[in-house]
Formats: structure tokens, C-alpha cells, sequence
């Protein structure tokens, strides 16, 4: 029968341990992870970088009341009051703007300023915009008439004379001497979108601010979501208001039509729109994901990739005319990824940097402006993780690999004409993750290091010496608390699948763990092509609650299957295509297998747990293999793939309509009938993401069959299941009882 899961039962029921708040140095709780400052961090006084090697931060004013000053600090460590917090109090207040975000003219006279921001989806991108003249000390507020929190992506031409901003879903220039916003555009409505865009571009390219100043600051390139057509979606929430209040927004589930996208160039002066002629239907077709001007005032480049995303295709725009050209395409029998890390102009524009696998390896390639030649940059059987800096004055790429191991980070460089062999900047002593904020000029940059079990420290290194000049935040005090707690060391591993597949993993054991006898384990898992868990990095307080659990008994692991995006080569990461779900519980249940003939692990006593698309694996994993997991913890997962976007879902699986039968065979809902052990299944109502349409779907499945499994409904909770007081906590806290009553702690 279907058994709740009531808070009471939840809350009274407690391993008292866990629940203490009075705890020795080396012992952990839930409070002191996630309540106390016990393991809290440094953090870097670093805002942005300004020009060479200098960059800027916030520092506290003589008077508290006079808010924080910008300050401009060089390599040396000399600073430089930019601009006075008491200059940014607004006339009749007594409080400087919060700043949420600014933006300097290219001669510091100008400061636009981010303030009073609202949450849209994901960010605070919905705000008030200011501008503050040093020069004249005047502070004014943008906008006009708008009402309160309405503006976004608010942006300074280059020249600085003019601001364009997006206000509800119409574009607006505004003088920044002063003056009356023009309105660009006036087809905006709650289904057409001007310079942003609608959920699923958000969530899955990362779309935000969509629109871009021409270099001559005369005219704005923009993206037009048209969302009619496109079935809605409503979440209702029950606790706000006394009736129930409705969320309805446009959100196109595998094989339905998507909003209808174009680029259109308007001038600042007003006027009508030029429409890019981009070939392709974009409600069932195509996707245009990136825009910008392309190191030119009178083109634009555009990435267009078809639904399927097979194929991306690098189209230079001729603005004037409407006209577009293709210089490369690149293609795969899976799928392509957008990228961002790697996309920029060299040689005075003659050639565009590019991203591909086309060798079976992530590399950096160079494609002439006019398309006829296509050159390779970095080299070796190795993937590039990220590109990180293309220095021209040098000509050299820095940018993060690991050939070796894929569960670690290091920085490289080569040389930008593609001879010679890649070298790694990274001194060789340091293993573990690392990763670096580089200066304008590439001669310093902020690198952080850290290991699976040591807090990170952040220092200022020079370039490509990677001598350090300054430590910026040791976390030594951290460093000191983790020490002292009772641990043991982690152990990373790599688990035999079969046919030659070998699966990286890790493994933590409790402190002074006695190998002659049995212990509980529980597996952590994601499993889906959007993230790598197996990294040898700082895990924060992800990592405590598992060292908690380790100190009561549990071993934990987390082992990565093949289609996680490791850096471990091309037919890796497509091994998935239109098999998820599939092939990564088979990977799972041979690492699990592998693990289990370890003489310490008992095989009767075997949990998972997992998120979103870990949520979804661990219902898999409960659902194929009963005989393997006892106790599953699914949290916010899609049950059944045909109710997810189509823009991340078809990208692995292809369209519904084409092979519906491999979206049934990935999906846990299909194979709810295998459950056997304890399953508590956890969920936010108001989840925009993973819809809690899925939940309740499986919840119908489950009680059809006459299966026994517990729930918990975050009311009104999005994705993250963070909002509201004490939220994060109590779902920790469920977790952990949950595992203690069934799969009980310690050795046997």
C-alpha cells in the first residue's frame, strides 16, 4: 500500500547523533554542516577585471553608513579608489544602492549600476538601473516611468553615450546624458520576446541577455522569441494566497513545437527591424543559440543547429542585405554541443576560433573568415575541457586538461599556430582540480586548487611561470576543522563494466573501518550527459554529510557511467545516444557488482541516492536491479522523458515521434513493476524544471501495481527545493532519517 511520509515521522524518529548541536572537533552533525560556521570559507575580494592586470573590488567605506568603495587594484597590490559608496546614495535616501551588478565606461567616468533585482526562473535579472557620472557626481535613475524591478540586461553602447535595456519584452535605448528612453520595439507581449528569451532557450543554452551592441554603438542585434503556438504549461500554487494561484508559461515537451526564433538588427535612432534571412523552420527545425557581431560593424555571426542536433552550422550574416553564408558545419551521428569557452576572432578577424570532436577528441580549431580552411589548434589524444584564454600578443592558448586522469583539472598552453606539443602550467606536485581566472593580458591570473577532501586556497600567480605573488584565501582555518574530524581517506577507483570499459569511481570509508567486517553502502549518483560527479575536488558541504555518514557506519561511493561528460574522449560521451537510462544503469549495476566483492561491503545492505537526473537514475537502478539496491532516495526525477523540454531530451534521444520505443525503454516509469525495496521518492510542486507532473504520474504507476513507497511534496518548492525557512535543512534531514530506518548503520 502506499505509505506516506508525514513530517512527524520524520522529525521524531531521530539517531540523536545527527542531531546534536553540541558535537566534538571530530565528530560531524546536521548542524554543524549546515546551521553552524564551523566549515565556512574565505572569500576572494575579487569583483571583475578591468584592463592588463588590474581589476577591481569592493571595499568598506571609513563610515559604514557611506557603503563600500570600487576599488582598482594593479598586480602589485596599489589601489585606487574608483568610485565612493557614499557617491551612490540616491537623492532623499540615506542608504547607497545595493549594488547587484555594474558595468564602467571604458574611461571609469561611467558607472551603470544592477539594483533592487527579482528572480526570473534561475537569476535575479529583473531589475532598476541607474547611472552614475563621476565626473559631474550626478546619480540618475533609468527607466522613465517603469515600474519598479521591470528592466533587464540593461547594457552601455561602447562609445558610452546611450543605454539599451529590456523592458517588458521590448527593447529601449536611453540616453545616458539624459533624456526620454526610446522604445526600439513595440511587438513585445507576454508570447513575443524581444532581446531575451523563453524558458527552454534559458534553461538549456543558457540564453539570458539576447541582444548585442554593434561596435559603432548605431544600431542592436537582437533575438525574437515568438512563443504562439506553444503549449503551455501550469503549476499551481497553494500556499501564497488564499485560493490557489496559477503559473502558466510556455514550455514545448519532446516532439512539440518550440517558439519560432530570428535575429533582426534595429538602429538606436528607432526604426524598423532588418530580419536575417536564417534558412530553416525554427518552431520544428532549427535552433539559433548564438549571436554576435563578428569583429566587424557590418556582420554578424550566428550559430544555427537543427532539432535533432546532429549538426551546428557557423553563418556569417551580411546585415545589410539580410544575407547569409555557412562557413563550416560541424556534425556527428549523436549530437553536437553549443559552446562558449572557445568562440572568438583572431588574426584581426581573418579567423574564428571553434570547438569540435571531430577526431574522437574535444580540440580548438581556427575556420577562416571566407570558410576555406578549418586548422587545428591543440592536439594529442587528449580532450580540451575548457578554453580559458587566447593570447594573441604571445600567441598561445591556455585552457584545462587532464590527459591522465579524468578526475582531475589542470591548466595547459600551446601555441596558437598549432606546432609543437602542449605544456602544462600547472606545477606537476599539485595533483587534484584546479582552475584560473585570467587577466586581460594573460600575465596573472587567480588560480584555485583543491583536492576531494582539502578546502580550496586561492592564490595570484604570474603567467606562464605560475609563480605565486600573492594568497588571497588560504582557508587555513577550514583546512584546520576538516583535519581534525574523523575520517578516512578517500579511495578513487576504477570498476570493471565489462568489454573493456573501466568506470572511475570513489570511495569513502568510515574512520578506523575494521575490514573483517560488513558495512552499508550508499551509492551517489547522476548518471546523465550534463554533469561529471567523480572529480577530485573540494565537495563542500555535499562531502560533510557524507563524512557524517561515514562516521556513523556507511560507506558512500559515486561512480561516473559512460555518457557523463568526462574528459575521456568522444565515443565515451555518445555511447548514450538514444540510450539513456539504459546504458548507465548497466554501468551502475556492474560498478555496484564490482564493488560488492569487496569482503567489507555488505551486498544486503546497498542504498542509492540521486537529483533531477540522478533522481531519475536511482528509480532506475530500484526499478532494473531490486537484487543490487535495498533503498532508493529520489529526489525531483523524470520519471517518464516523453514529460521533459525538447532541447536537452532530444539531444540524447532523438524525437519521440521517430523512436518512441527507446524513450520507453529509458524511462524508470516503464519499469516501475521491478521495485522491491524501500523507495522515498521527494519532490517540489512548484518545480518549472522537472515538472511534478512526473512524480504524480509515477505515484499513479506505483499505487496501480500495489507497490509500497514513501513521498515527501515540497509545497510551492522550485528545482532546488531551497526556498523557504529552514527548507534546505529539513530535506538533509529527511534524507539522513530516511537512510537510518532502513538500511541500518554500522558494521555487522
Amino acid at each position: 500500500m502506499l505509505r506516506l511520509l508525514p513530517v512527524i515521522f520524520l522529525l521524531f524518529v531521530p539517531l540523536a547523533p545527527i542531531y546534536s548541536q553540541d558535537a566534538s572537533p571530530a565528530r560531524l552533525t546536521l548542524n554543524r554542516i549546515y546551521e553552524s560556521s564551523d566549515f565556512r570559507g574565505e572569500s576572494v575580494n575579487f569583483n571583475k577585471w578591468l584592463e592588463g592586470s588590474s581589476y577591481l573590488i569592493w571595499e568598506s567605506a571609513v563610515s559604514p553608513k557611506k557603503g563600500n568603495n570600487l576599488v582598482r587594484v594593479d598586480a602589485a597590490g596599489k589601489k585606487e579608489i574608483l568610485i565612493e559608496g557614499e557617491s551612490l546614495i540616491p537623492p532623499g535616501s540615506k542608504e547607497p544602492l545595493a549594488i547587484h551588478g555594474y558595468e564602467l565606461s571604458k574611461d571609469h567616468d561611467l558607472m551603470l549600476i544592477f539594483t533592487n533585482s527579482a528572480k526570473v526562473w534561475r537569476q535575479n535579472t529583473r531589475g532598476d538601473y541607474w547611472i552614475y557620472r563621476k565626473s559631474t557626481g550626478k546619480l540618475t535613475k533609468l527607466g522613465g516611468d517603469a515600474k519598479p524591478s521591470t528592466l533587464m540586461f540593461a547594457k552601455l553602447s561602447p562609445d558610452a553615450t546611450k543605454v539599451a535595456y529590456v523592458r517588458e519584452n521590448n527593447l529601449y535605448v536611453e540616453p545616458t546624458a539624459g533624456g526620454s528612453p526610446l522604445q526600439l520595439t513595440s511587438d513585445g507581449t507576454d508570447e513575443v520576446i524581444n532581446g531575451t528569451f523563453d524558458w527552454v532557450y534559458e534553461e538549456e543554452f543558457y540564453c539570458r541577455d539576447g541582444f548585442r551592441w554593434n561596435p559603432d554603438s548605431k544600431s542592436i542585434a537582437y533575438w525574437q522569441l515568438d512563443t504562439r503556438g506553444v503549449k503551455k504549461f501550469t503549476m499551481i500554487d497553494n500556499t501564497s494566497e488564499t485560493y490557489p494561484k496559477l503559473i502558466t508559461f510556455a514550455y514545448p515537451k519532446t516532439g512539440e513545437r518550440n517558439s519560432a526564433c530570428k535575429v533582426g538588427v534595429v538602429s538606436a535612432e528607432g526604426g524598423a527591424t532588418k530580419w536575417i534571412d536564417v534558412p530553416g523552420d525554427t518552431k520544428t527545425d532549427y535552433y539559433i543559440p548564438r549571436m554576435d557581431w563578428a569583429s566587424s560593424e557590418k556582420e554578424l555571426l550566428i550559430q544555427r543547429i537543427n532539432r535533432k542536433q546532429k549538426a551546428i552550422d557557423v553563418m556569417l550574416a551580411d546585415v545589410a542585405a539580410g544575407t547569409i553564408k555557412t562557413l563550416y558545419t560541424d556534425r556527428d551521428e549523436a549530437w553536437v554541443d553549443v559552446h562558449d569557452d572557445a568562440s572568438e576572432w583572431i588574426d584581426g578577424g581573418k579567423e574564428y576560433t571553434w570547438i569540435s570532436e571531430q577526431d574522437g577528441w574535444r580540440h580548438l580549431y581556427a575556420i577562416s573568415r571566407d570558410g576555406s580552411s578549418f586548422r587545428k589548434i591543440t592536439k594529442g589524444d587528449f580532450d580540451v575541457i575548457k578554453v580559458l584564454k587566447v593570447d594573441e600578443k604571445t600567441k598561445s592558448v591556455y585552457f584545462i586538461a587532464s590527459p591522465d586522469n579524468p578526475t582531475q583539472k589542470y591548466l595547459y598552453r600551446c601555441t596558437l599556430d598549432g606546432t609543437g606539443t602542449a605544456e602544462r602550467v600547472t606545477p606537476a606536485e599539485q595533483p587534484g582540480t584546479h582552475d584560473y581566472n585570467i587577466s586581460p593580458d594573460a600575465k596573472i591570473a587567480f588560480h584555485t586548487y583543491s583536492t576531494f577532501s582539502s578546502p580550496p586556497r586561492v592564490e595570484m600567480v604570474s603567467l606562464p611561470d605560475h609563480k605565486v605573488l600573492q594568497t588571497l584565501a588560504s582557508n587555513d582555518k577550514l583546512r584546520e576543522a576538516v583535519s581534525k574530524l574523523a575520517q578516512s581517506p578517500v579511495e578513487f577507483f576504477r570498476a570493471d563494466a565489462g568489454n573493456g570499459v573501466k568506470l572511475d569511481g570513489w570511495l569513502m570509508k568510515p574512520p578506523g573501518y575494521d575490514p573483517t567486517k560488513k558495512y552499508p553502502l550508499l551509492f551517489h549518483v547522476y548518471g546523465e550527459p550534463a554533469g561529471q560527479l567523480v572529480n577530485d575536488t573540494w565537495g563542500g558541504s555535499e562531502y560533510l554529510w557524507y563524512l557524517m555518514l561515514n562516521q556513523q557506519g556507511y560507506m558512500v561511493a559515486c561512480v561516473d557511467n559512460r555518457g557523463t561528460p568526462c574528459p575521456r574522449g568522444r565515443d565515451w560521451r555518445r555511447s548514450v545516444y538514444r540510450k539513456i537510462g539504459v546504458v548507465a544503469s548497466e554501468d551502475q549495476a556492474a560498478a555496484a557488482r564490482e564493488l560488492l566483492k569487496r569482503p567489507y561491503i555488505d551486498p544486503e545492505r546497498v542504498g542509492i541516492w540521486g537529483w533531477s537526473g540522478g533522481g531519475s537514475m536511482t528509480l532506475n537502478m530500484m526499478f532494473r536491479h531490486p537484487e543490487i539496491y535495498k533503498v532508493g532516495m529520489s529526489v525531483a526525477p523524470v520519471p517518464d522523458m516523453r514529460l521533459y523540454d525538447t532541447i536537452y531530451q532530444e539531444r540524447y534521444m532523438g524525437l519521440p515521434q521517430d523512436n518512441p520505443e527507446d524513450y520507453k525503454k529509458g524511462s524508470p516509469i516503464t519499469h516501475a513493476a521491478g521495485l522491491k525495496g524501500k523507495l522515498l521518492i521527494v519532490h517540489g510542486t512548484g518545480d518549472d524544471n522537472v515538472h511534478y507532473q512526473g512524480t504524480e504520474k509515477l505515484i499513479n504507476e506505483l499505487v496501480s501495481l500495489k507497490k509500497p513507497f514513501s513521498m515527501m511534496a515540497y509545497p510551492n518548492r522550485t528545482h532546488s527545493i531551497s526556498e523557504g525557512k529552514g527548507t534546505s535543512y529539513h530535506l538533509r534531514q529527511m534524507l539522513t532519517q530516511y537512510l537510518y530506518d532502513n538500511l541500518p548503520a554500522g558494521p555487522k
